[in-house]
């Protein structure tokens, strides 16, 4: 386990990496890579294994009602996959799980997870926090769905992945995901995007969004 830093991993928090390499060896059952548009699992598949993003980039979607494919988001590693879902009545995976390039995944069995946590006060604070950070998520995602204006979903988007110190950042999607993403068709974000730039609120260069006024994307909430 050791040729990855697991450090950074938001369950393995105020854990030594020797603490973290002794868990991972007792815990890990299968190591599993995938390849750029493979699915990791499909939304509906019943959730026996922690599985946990050690290396690549993957992106979950579901399918709604209606035949739409609704975006949820991007996932970078040292990250778990659907925590908070594990341990449910109904313990299925939500969404799509697709690799868009090389991914590693770390497998850990439901029950020896469990086990760890009812011996590991860490852990189990570390799980607990992460579940309660997506529920959080969840529901600034329900709120961002319930917006009907692209440009202040743009907007509030934006201004939550920069700051005032770290003005740009690189999209993980291309412009057809991030359509996919806001639950609207590709034409309609070029034009509200090419919008934005004209206003002067942001640049873009291929991927790369930087924040030219922070005052100016307020102005749209």
């Amino acid at each position: 386990m050791s040729e990855y830093d697991l450090t950074p991993c938001p369950l393995f928090a105020n854990m030594s990496p020797t603490e973290i390499e002794e868990l991972t060896n007792r815990c890990v059952s299968a190591t599993k890579e995938y390849e750029k548009g493979e699915y990791i699992v499909r939304q509906g598949t019943p959730i026996n294994f922690l599985y946990l993003l050690v290396a690549g980039l993957v992106r979950t979607a579901m399918l709604t009602q209606d035949d739409n494919i609704l975006e949820i988001d991007t996932i970078q590693p040292v990250s778990p996959l659907a925590p908070a879902f594990i341990f449910a009545n109904h313990s299925i995976f939500p969404v799509d799980v697709v690799a868009m390039e090389h991914t590693v995944l770390f497998l850990i069995p439901k029950t020896t997870l469990q086990q760890e946590m009812m011996q590991n006060e860490k852990l189990l604070q570390n799980f607990l926090r992460i579940n309660s950070n997506m529920i959080v998520f969840l529901s600034r995602k329900v709120q961002m769905l319930s917006i009907r204006s692209l440009r202040m979903k743009l907007a509030i988007y934006f201004l939550e992945n920069t700051s005032e110190e770290q003005t740009s950042f690189h999209l993980h999607r291309t412009q057809s995901q991030l359509a996919e993403y806001f639950g609207v068709q590709r034409p309609s974000l070029s034009r509200t995007l090419g919008e934005m730039i004209t206003d002067g609120a942001i640049s873009l260069d291929r991927q790369q969004i930087t924040i030219r006024s922070r005052q100016k994307l307020r102005s749209y909430l």
